[in-house]
């Protein structure tokens, strides 16, 4: 089958989406799929970054053909990145099914044309997040409201199905009232890293920590609760000396916040900012070696990220929204609190901090019951069937 998968970005440019996408299509071809993935040449959108003009716009990896067409974008609140080509793409390449990535994207839009012209069926999967989790400021609200009302109903209509992660994602649809297709629930994958090189450093040694540390893993955006988050951490710095936090991710346009605000608080030298690391033994390592994972979203379609840390046997404390609560089972695998509430957060964090027995129970049940629910095996699996039906085959 000709898969055609269809993404604002891919890496190297960091994210879950982006991962998502490209552990599904590499496992596609793996199975003897002609899968094409076609994607942007940016490397991030907050702020607007590209890919380096050297780096290869099209090419062949894991037997997916890569194809990175240029973007363009309204400035500001009204950044929404166009593709140019990308349906003239399409054609060229006569795909049996499309499977779009991200509600409210050009290139759902595009998919939604393609397919009434040519009858290819598309596959939407969401990775939706609500208005009020979005980055950006009222106009950029505003505008999404616009699409919401307006604009939505006949591209989600249009898919063949509409594949969600969770319940959650699917009952925040709904609450569109706008026309949805069939609905799949089919959440994400987790893959084991590959090992560390023999004789290489651990993470804490890598940053010159010497006591132990509170680990965050994302991108440094608004909707990621980081001030709460530095506010929690103050407590616990209060509370013991020897506490770290380490906060891996791209900069989303929060990272001057993130510096003001350990100047404030009087942490510098207890709060660390790596940048971002890719997927691999380096980053499996720093969930190893944490004493807690703090992921304080305002909003997760599912929180990828929770199940890397549980795989390292890492007891996670996390914000009871989206997706989060129908797999981390609160006070079992970690802890969930309210979103934006520092008091929570901070007790929850102090709590666990001092309880090594509680901890490593947690780290167990996350590692040998959470995680092997999840594969990105099972995920194609049921995509590939998915595909095979709305192709008709």
């Amino acid at each position: 089958m000709r898969i055609a998968e269809l993404s604002t970005r891919y890496p190297p440019a960091p994210g879950g989406v982006e991962v998502h996408v490209q552990e599904i299509s590499r496992r596609l071809a793996a199975r003897g799929h002609h899968v094409g993935v076609y994607t942007s040449d940016l490397e991030r959108e907050f702020p607007w970054r590209r890919l380096d003009p050297g780096f290869p716009r099209s090419g062949t990896r894991e037997g997916v053909r890569i194809e990175r067409l240029p973007v363009w974008s309204f400035p500001g609140d009204l950044h929404y990145p166009f593709f140019r080509g990308l349906e003239k793409t399409l054609a060229r390449d006569r795909p049996d099914v499309v499977h779009v990535h991200t509600y409210g994207t050009n290139q759902a839009a595009v998919a939604r044309r393609f397919s009434r012209r040519t009858g290819t069926p598309f596959v939407l999967t969401a990775h939706f997040h609500p208005i009020w989790s979005m980055e950006g400021h009222w106009l950029r609200r505003r505008v999404r409201s616009f699409y919401d009302r307006s604009l939505a109903g006949p591209v989600v209509g249009a898919a063949r199905a509409l594949v969600v992660q969770s319940r959650e994602e699917e009952r925040l649809l709904r609450e569109l009232r706008v026309p949805l297709p069939p609905i799949e629930l089919i959440p994400p994958g987790y893959a084991s890293p590959p090992p560390a090189p023999e004789g290489a450093a651990s993470f804490a040694d890598s940053l010159g920590l010497t006591g132990p540390f509170l680990l965050f893993v994302g991108r440094l955006a608004k909707n990621k609760g980081l001030g709460p988050l530095l506010g929690a951490f103050g407590e616990l710095a209060r509370h013991d000396a020897s506490a770290n936090l380490v906060i891996v991710g791209a900069d989303g346009g929060q990272r001057p916040f993130v510096e003001a605000e350990v100047a404030r608080l009087g942490l510098a030298g207890r709060v660390h900012l790596p940048g971002f690391i890719a997927e691999g033994s380096q980053l499996a390592s720093a969930f190893r070696e944490a004493r807690l994972f703090v992921l304080p979203s305002e909003y997760e379609a599912f929180g990828l990220v929770l199940l890397e840390a549980m795989a390292q046997g890492t007891p996670v404390i996390a914000s009871r929204v989206g997706g989060i609560p129908e797999f981390v089972e609160d006070g079992r695998a970690g802890t969930l609190v309210p979103p934006l509430d520092e008091g929570a957060l901070s007790k929850a964090i102090t709590d666990l901090w001092d309880d090594p027995s509680r901890r490593e129970r947690m780290g167990e049940y996350g590692r040998t019951e959470i995680v092997p629910r999840y594969s990105w095996d099972r995920v194609v699996d049921r995509l590939e069937a998915l595909f095979g039906r709305v192709a008709g085959r």
